[in-house]
């Protein structure tokens, strides 16, 4: 893990190509999952837990049945930062 710092507009450009699926809205990486079923919602969100554990970097998220949307900002640094594209990256991995 590199040092945290917030992202200029043009870095955030350039990490979203290598982001399936993310996108920023409302100032914060975002991204919706679906799954076929709340179990494997469930599972998945478990996973991402222990990905946010394990960094210290908890992300802003929700689950209605089978759709899990996060949302990833660094708040002390006040805005998107290479710890939220590192955290996205390691999500993209569980899918």
């Amino acid at each position: 893990m590199g040092e945290r710092r917030k992202f200029s507009e043009q870095e955030i450009t350039s990490a979203l190509r290598s982001l399936n699926g993310w996108s920023v809205l409302n100032g914060k990486l975002h991204k919706e999952f679906k799954f076929k079923d709340f179990v494997q919602a469930f599972g998945f969100m478990s996973s991402v837990a222990l990905i946010a554990e394990g960094m210290n970097h908890h992300p802003d998220w929700s689950n209605v049945y089978n759709r899990v949307v996060i949302d990833l900002v660094t708040h002390d640094l006040g805005g998107i930062s290479s710890f939220d594209v590192e955290f996205a990256t390691k999500v993209g991995k569980l899918e």
